[in-house]
């Protein structure tokens, strides 16, 4: 079995999850330049931010590093299920004070482009990885024109053969415990997602590939279980969400310190995909999935407003507090330091 370190060429087998919205290019060097392999979240960036982060990780490291986007197909304009989900937050919307008729148009998160493939020719990033499946085949293979690595998200056996077959480097197996958005694609069913070490085993026998597990995974217990099961190496998100390379938010890391953090669970409600987070006021009420939740990443506009002003009063009640099933693992360290006691190595 090819160990992470001997594919990627990097010291420790830890994987940064990359963590659209509690991060930028800081954690990502941190990690790196530790032995493991930081990631730098893209989905979210626009062009000028992107290539500030890129420009960022390559003055700041000569260590491997990763860049992570989404492959999403665009939904088509739905005005009536808009127009419903647009009525289920409508008192919410009332209790802020805000006007609904003023949400944003647009996605706000895209998928990988043939724009985005040539801000990262320029930079020649050494492992790009991608959640939501793959890009069209000619981008991938301008990905692959400068050297990269291609890794990808599966939560089931069918999607990792599914990437394996176009030709993936390394397969990540994301188990229903990991925290963030679901990397499902191939069905919308959720009953298809399976635990971590369950879904390792499962593609450590199949693939010919590399698996990576993730979800779940915080501390070096976890890290060594998965390596025994067959892993080449782990991803790990949660753990790094208090370290003080990460932008969590104030309320975000209150909640990942509290008695809430202990329940986590699987919601649409705030971009219209199955994503794992803490549960706050409006999964309580709306969800946890909810049928009137337009198609990702149409939920995200409306849902945005109200957290932004639901933030400047001091509360979470609309924010995605983003969190996999172990938060134990959380702690207010360097993220250095994390990523070598990860590894089981001195801190």
């Amino acid at each position: 079995m090819t160990s992470l370190q001997q594919f990627l060429g990097i010291d420790l087998p830890i994987v940064q999850a990359p963590m659209a919205g509690v991060q930028g290019s800081a954690l990502a060097l941190a990690v790196s330049n530790a032995g493991g392999l930081g990631s730098l979240p893209c989905a979210m960036l626009a062009p000028d931010a992107l290539r500030k982060e890129l420009a960022a990780l390559r003055s700041g490291t000569d260590k491997p590093f990763n860049v992570n986007f989404f492959c999403h197909a665009q939904p088509r304009p739905d005005p009536q299920r808009e127009a419903k989900w647009h009525a289920a937050l409508a008192p919410y919307f009332q209790e802020l004070g805000l006007d609904i008729a003023a949400v944003p148009r647009g996605p706000g998160r895209l998928p990988f482009s043939s724009e985005a493939a040539d801000l990262l020719e320029e930079f020649r990033p050494p492992v790009v990885s991608f959640h939501f499946g793959l890009p069209a085949p000619e981008l991938l293979q301008r990905v692959r024109g400068w050297g990269a690595k291609v890794i990808a998200s599966a939560t089931t056996l069918d999607e990792a053969l599914w990437l394996q077959e176009r030709g993936v480097d390394a397969v990540i197996a994301q188990g229903l415990e990991a925290g963030g958005h679901r990397g499902l694609f191939l069905t919308d069913d959720l009953a298809t997602q399976v635990g971590t070490f369950a879904l390792v085993r499962r593609l450590a026998r199949t693939l010919r590939v590399p698996v990576i597990a993730a979800g779940g995974i915080a501390d070096a217990g976890g890290v060594a279980a998965a390596l025994a099961l067959g892993a080449a190496g782990v991803q790990v998100g949660t753990a790094y969400l208090l370290c003080p390379e990460c932008t969590t938010t104030a309320l975000h890391r209150a909640a990942l310190k509290s008695e809430a953090a202990r329940t986590t669970v699987v919601t649409n409600v705030f971009t219209g995909r199955p994503a794992r987070g803490i549960v706050n006021r409006v999964i309580r009420e709306l969800g946890p999935i909810s049928a009137a939740a337009p198609a990702f990443p149409q939920a995200a506009p409306a849902m945005g407003l109200l957290r932004a002003a639901a933030e400047r009063r001091g509360s979470s009640d609309f924010s995605p507090l983003w969190a996999g099933q172990d938060t134990g693992g959380c702690r207010e360290v360097p993220a250095a330091q994390l990523t070598r006691e990860l590894a089981g190595s001195p801190a």
